[in-house]
């Protein structure tokens, strides 16, 4: 009877465990398809009205602060341990999605790409592998301690995100704040991109606390998509037949 109580738990366990996987995964897919269109839609004849950096630090505030009333509501802690070699068909899967993500941003009609200088292919690279470790080492340390608590993490983490853009704040928009106030040129656009910026921040963390990198890549492409899709009808934007062949 213990035993099977155990594998009871076991399995519902599991479920839950899945059910959050898909919530987070889904929300952050929703939430990066409509970054980009919120950000055009803040621009006015093309430009940004408002100050960026006194956005995005907006945004590292409100994850800091949504963060915080999270640690007054629950103190409850959840962690991944199993081991995370990749499995082959994680490995085909990763190999499709950089494939695919190539081949939806090539332009046939343009040869441009294969008379970029070395020094640009070098940057490319560099830039990959950058973002690629970012994302990986990201993962680790949020999962190195299964106990510790995501939305600690998470507090200390946007707290030094306010830091460094109050830093570039100050370099690059001081005057600007200081004569035309910290939310010069703000609309509700903007409120809206912040707020979204701010809940994706917040996504990614759930994903790479309770998924892992590759599912937030593949959120991310599938957001691309959505984002192209939606572009269509909003802007007019024209898909390519390399974006359909990418993106199938």
């Amino acid at each position: 009877a213990e035993s099977s109580n155990l594998s009871t738990a076991g399995v519902s366990k599991s479920k839950n465990n899945w059910k959050l996987k898909s919530i987070v995964t889904l929300a952050l897919t929703l939430l990066t398809s409509s970054q980009a269109i919120l950000i055009v839609w803040s621009k006015r004849a093309g430009k940004y009205e408002y100050s960026v950096t006194t956005a995005n630090f907006s945004v590292e505030a409100l994850k800091c602060l949504l963060s915080l009333i999270a640690l007054y509501r629950t103190w409850s802690s959840q962690g991944v341990t199993e081991d995370n070699r990749l499995s082959e068909i994680q490995w085909a899967a990763f190999i499709l999605l950089c494939a695919g993500c190539t081949t939806a941003q090539l332009n046939p009609s343009s040869d441009h790409v294969l008379q970029t200088p070395i020094q640009g292919w070098m940057m490319a690279i560099v830039m990959a592998l950058l973002s690629g470790f970012a994302g990986v080492y990201t993962e680790a340390i949020i999962k190195k301690r299964p106990s510790r608590n995501i939305k600690v993490q998470n507090f200390w983490l946007y707290i030094f995100g306010m830091l460094f853009n109050l830093v570039a704040t100050c370099v690059q928009d001081f005057d600007a704040v200081m004569n035309k106030g910290f939310f010069h040129g703000y609309s509700f656009t903007t409120v809206l991109m912040i707020f979204n910026h701010a809940l994706s921040g917040i996504a990614v963390s759930m994903v790479m606390k309770y998924a892992d990198s590759i599912v937030k890549l593949y959120s991310t492409s599938v957001a691309m998509l959505l984002t192209a899709i939606v572009s269509v009808f909003l802007f007019g934007f024209h898909l390519s037949l390399a974006f359909f062949l990418g993106s199938t």
